[in-house]
């Protein structure tokens, strides 16, 4: 939310300058198609099975932009969050994304994955920073799936043009791996609701501090009638402490996980809003103007 503010305020001071027309040129948009990402290890009839999941034919594969994720790569990302044995040597979680209409948040579909959800797929998604798009996440057979984060975020890249950020890619991958793993301990429908709730309260609230976060995930948790221990409180704080630092506004992170929030709404949790930012602003522009008249009213 800071960043937003710091955004909000550079662009109330463009105004005092002239704008010419230059200011507005803009690199033409990657026009948006449909992406798979294969993994790299896939056999052919492990692929062939992998295509039936994802919904198309060899024939049909022509039309979409093809990117692969090795298992060097998964390693590179997964690395820090599960050992080499769980990820394994063979990449085979592929994926399939498809650009949504604006607004229209993300949607994921999984096929044979087994240790990762719909849910924290969206969640952590978000976090990567994908927008508006519909993800098939699939296995040859049942998988794991935590590598098919890497797979989704680079074929999003392709799509969009643009690297994605290390720090949010990191963070998203962090997020769906701890998940997963709060998951094994209090279930995985309480386990994403509790991180997409916290997280909402992180971002909405600006918060920095260890403790706020903390408080935060309390609050969560007690919002959802859901017992933490210390370790998992923890890892959750730390997890945050990832996150807050991210540039994610929190109306689009409502948006794109609408089906979340709205589990959530469900349950009678009043979701709250992001912190107005033009009242942020004017209160900025009264306190100086009240420093000012201060330090006139001294000087005579």
């Amino acid at each position: 939310m800071k960043k937003i503010v710091t955004k909000v305020m550079a662009l109330l001071l463009a105004c005092a300058v002239v704008i010419t027309p230059a200011n507005f040129a803009k690199a033409d948009a990657v026009e948006a198609t449909s992406y798979i990402s294969f993994g790299a290890d896939l056999k052919p009839q492990e692929k062939s099975t992998v295509m039936s999941l994802l919904g198309i034919t060899e024939a049909e594969l022509e039309n979409y932009e093809v990117v692969e994720v090795t298992n060097a790569e998964e390693k590179e990302y997964l690395g820090d969050y599960l050992s080499a044995g769980v990820i394994g040597s063979r990449a085979l979680s592929s994926v399939r994304v498809d650009k949504g209409e604006e607004g229209s948040g993300i949607g994921v579909e999984t096929k044979n994955i087994t240790y990762c959800t719909a849910g924290m797929y969206s969640n952590a998604l978000i976090t990567a920073g994908i927008e508006d798009a519909d993800v098939i996440v699939a296995g040859p057979f049942n998988i794991s799936g935590t590598a098919a984060l890497v797979g989704a975020m680079k074929a999003y890249s392709a799509m969009t043009g643009q690297e994605f950020d290390k720090d949010a890619a990191d963070a998203a991958t962090n997020e769906l791996v701890d998940t997963a793993e709060l998951a094994k301990e209090i279930g995985s429908d309480d386990a994403e609701k509790l991180v997409a709730l916290a997280k909402q309260k992180v971002i909405a609230g600006d918060l920095n501090s260890a403790a706020d976060i903390e408080q935060a995930v309390e609050e969560a948790a007690e919002s959802l009638d859901i017992s933490l221990t210390d370790a998992q409180k923890q890892k959750l704080v730390d997890l945050l402490d990832k996150i807050k630092d991210l540039d994610i506004d929190v109306n689009s992170l409502k948006e794109q996980a609408k089906g979340m929030y709205e589990k959530i709404k469900d349950l009678g949790i009043e979701m709250e809003d992001a912190k107005n930012i033009f009242e942020k602003v004017a209160s900025f522009f009264t306190e100086l103007g009240n420093k000012i008249s201060s330090f006139l009213e001294n000087l005579f």
